[in-house]
């Protein structure tokens, strides 16, 4: 689908569970959170229903996230669902990593085609200090597991916070000794985020041609999002970046989102959307549905203004009040 400012909207990312087996310092409060009530989230044919009218709509690639999706019981056989409708190219999913290990296989045989796995550092002592009860090396086995299935495209997500600068460096080698990419992903002033202290793109960049050389923008299409990447010689695997923040990319937006409790949500700063909920559970025909969700998706934002937040009433939006747990980010 087009929305009113030109951009094709293929991409759908659906958060399937708020709860998750980590508290990372700029997503979630160190106790944990008010949980939502099962009944509230979106159930397995609910979330099949939306994807299957959703590709009448244009969209082709689903991104299942969370909190953390694994945690979620029955989550490969939801895959395997979402993967057998006809109009879907891709199925991919977002993870800590934490319990990949032992869910991979299946997932695997329900069709996952790609798999990012997020760990912001590679040293064990700062590794608990983000996620404040994470095990990092039940992090790494997820991801060595996914690393031994040569069609499966890994990535590796870092967002830096007050890692030290050996931290980032050892972390873009991982890059250089494994096919992966290695995605540096920009604190976002949402939630828990806006008191953490991020790297931007260009600080990063430049710490890294210091320690690797000089990097060439690499221009190859690998993946479904935003990501810019470059080379380093001698890499197995390239670097990406993610830059919400300093470099937006907003005139080439192609997601919408789904939040666990059935919210489709435009933009990650604003409060736009539509309770799909409300309608899947009142029940309206998938015609209905389908108008619904066209109309909300043709009014998507034209931006998000993170750093220059003024400009929110501007453009007739309501700032996002929920976490990134919440929104499915």
């Amino acid at each position: 689908m087009i929305d009113q400012y030109g951009r094709t909207i293929e991409y759908l990312r659906i958060s399937v569970t708020d709860r998750c087996n980590l508290r990372c310092v700029y997503c979630m409060p160190e106790e944990g959170i008010e949980q939502l009530p099962h009944e509230q989230i979106l159930t397995f044919d609910e979330i099949e229903r939306v994807c299957r009218i959703s590709t009448e709509l244009g969209i082709s690639k689903i991104k299942l996230t969370g909190g953390e999706p694994l945690v979620r019981k029955g989550l490969p056989d939801l895959l395997g669902k979402i993967k057998r409708i006809p109009g879907i190219e891709q199925v991919t999913l977002t993870t800590n990593g934490i319990l990949l290990k032992n869910q991979l296989a299946e997932l695997m045989r329900q069709g996952l085609d790609a798999v990012n796995i997020s760990i912001d550092t590679l040293d064990e002592t700062c590794y608990h200090t983000v996620t404040r009860c994470g095990e990092l090396n039940q992090a790494l086995e997820g991801l060595q597991a996914a690393l031994e299935y040569p069609n499966l495209r890994v990535k590796l997500n870092c967002v830096p916070t007050n890692q030290s600068e050996e931290e980032y460096i050892r972390m873009a080698e991982y890059a250089k000794e494994h096919p992966v990419e290695v995605r540096f992903i920009e604190m976002m002033p949402i939630g828990m985020g806006k008191a953490c202290q991020g790297k931007s793109r260009d600080e990063l960049l430049e710490l890294l041609e210091k320690a690797f050389g000089n990097a060439e923008p690499y221009e190859k299409h690998l993946g479904n999002g935003p990501a810019e990447y470059v080379s380093f010689s001698g890499f197995q695997g390239r670097i990406g970046f993610i830059s919400a923040v300093s470099h937006k990319f907003c005139d080439s937006c192609n997601r919408i989102r789904l939040t666990a409790e059935g919210y489709l949500k435009l933009c990650l700063q604003y409060e736009s959307g539509i309770d799909l909920r409300k309608l899947l559970r009142s029940g309206a025909t998938d015609e209905e549905v389908k108008e619904a969700m066209r109309q909300a998706i043709w009014k998507k934002p034209a931006c998000h203004n993170f750093s220059d937040e003024r400009r929110d009433e501007e453009v007739g939006q309501k700032k996002e009040h929920r976490a990134m747990y919440g929104i499915g980010g």
